[in-house]
């Protein structure tokens, strides 16, 4: 393996490129049942026919873990769109088209999202009451079982130069309600700024999937409670933030 061309770096991780293959290269204090999850899931995902680089390997390098998967040639969505906002629209559409493809499809061994995030909300320091109106707002919502990538974002789509799209980064897949993964894309949006993009985001989701509104709004507090805790103090006060129970509008 060759990790001389460094393509990214990611907390905690840094992506290279050897040829033909992507090597994801973990610290070495990175959990290993966290890796070994990560290319569990990438494998389930695989099986359902959904555009993603396929997983070679799963080894160690000098003592930490690493994934190899298939190099892809092309840019992501994000950069296509901050070179050619002229396409945004066209951007936004096929993104939100292949987010309804993602939620169309099922692997019944995947961690299910309710049991994810009631594990997440009481690793929070929220208070007791809202824990709990959390923890009862989750139990009310109704149960489903579709594929959630759990960080759908314009980042983590690469177009080829011809065009077709692939979905990378599914380390956050579950499987429950398709609300829960729009909300935490349109929390993604807020995070970089970029609210007026994640209300057109929204807007356009809802409208091609016949979803309300108000509905997905239901899921904000208890998703934003639920990524307080992944270790971002950047990101963590404005998450707890949106945590109160309330109808947001």
């Amino acid at each position: 393996m060759n990790f001389n061309n460094i393509i990214a770096k990611r907390a905690k991780k840094t992506i290279y490129r050897d040829g033909d293959y992507t090597i994801k290269l973990f610290d070495e204090d990175y959990s290993k049942s966290d890796v070994l999850n990560e290319a569990l899931n990438h494998a389930r995902i695989e099986e359902t026919g959904i555009s993603i680089p396929r997983l070679h390997e799963v080894s160690t390098h000098e003592g930490k873990w690493m994934l190899v998967y298939d190099y892809i040639e092309g840019k992501t969505m994000l950069e296509l769109c901050k070179n050619d906002m002229a396409k945004y629209d066209d951007y936004l559409e096929m993104f939100v088209d292949l987010q309804l493809d993602i939620h169309s499809k099922r692997s019944p061994l995947l961690t299910k999202l309710k049991d994810k995030m009631n594990r997440k909300i009481e690793l929070t320091d929220l208070d007791a009451t809202t824990r709990y109106e959390l923890h009862t707002r989750l139990e009310s919502m109704p149960r489903h079982n579709k594929i959630c990538h759990g960080d759908f974002n314009p980042a983590n789509i690469i177009i080829t130069p011809e065009g077709k799209p692939y979905i990378i980064d599914w380390a956050h897949v579950t499987q429950g309600n398709a609300s829960a993964d729009v909300a935490r894309t349109y929390l993604l949006f807020c995070l970089k700024n970029d609210k007026a993009g994640g209300d057109k985001y929204l807007k356009l989701f809802c409208k091609k999937s016949d979803t309300p509104l108000q509905y997905v709004q239901k899921w904000l507090p208890i998703v934003a409670a639920s990524q307080s805790v992944k270790g971002k103090p950047e990101e963590r006060d404005f998450l707890l933030s949106w945590c109160d129970v309330v109808d947001y509008e």
